[in-house]
């Protein structure tokens, strides 16, 4: 049996928060069973960065709810949170495939498996 897992592009999350609350939606609203958080890494401005330039982030994250939207995926389809991502930073797919899209990425992402 193949094992799937979540592949997340951290760098190119807009922090919209569609993903959770495709997460929420999916589970009826129960916060208790919210699969995954959108944190925000505050506007930090570095001293030694050029004029003007500020580092501020958004963390997209599965939490240890996350089952990867087991009766969605028996049905043939992808996780809510995948589906509903707007800018595209999510990925469902086999590990083998998460891993290959990590080692071309480098920087700023993320295998969640579960």
């Amino acid at each position: 049996m193949t094992q799937h897992a979540l592949y997340l592009d951290l760098e190119f999350c807009s922090g919209c928060h569609s993903c959770e609350l495709a997460c929420r939606n999916e589970h009826d609203f129960d916060p208790q069973t919210n699969g995954i958080k959108v944190l925000e890494d505050r506007p930090l401005h570095y001293p030694d960065a050029p004029e003007g330039k500020w580092h501020w982030d958004f963390i997209a994250y599965p939490t240890e709810m996350c089952d990867l939207c087991a009766d969605r995926v028996e049905r043939g389809l992808v996780p809510s949170c995948v589906q509903t991502c707007q800018a595209k930073v999510l990925y469902y797919g086999t590990i083998e495939e998460c891993a290959k899209k990590l080692a071309e990425k480098g920087k700023k992402a993320a295998i969640f498996i579960p």
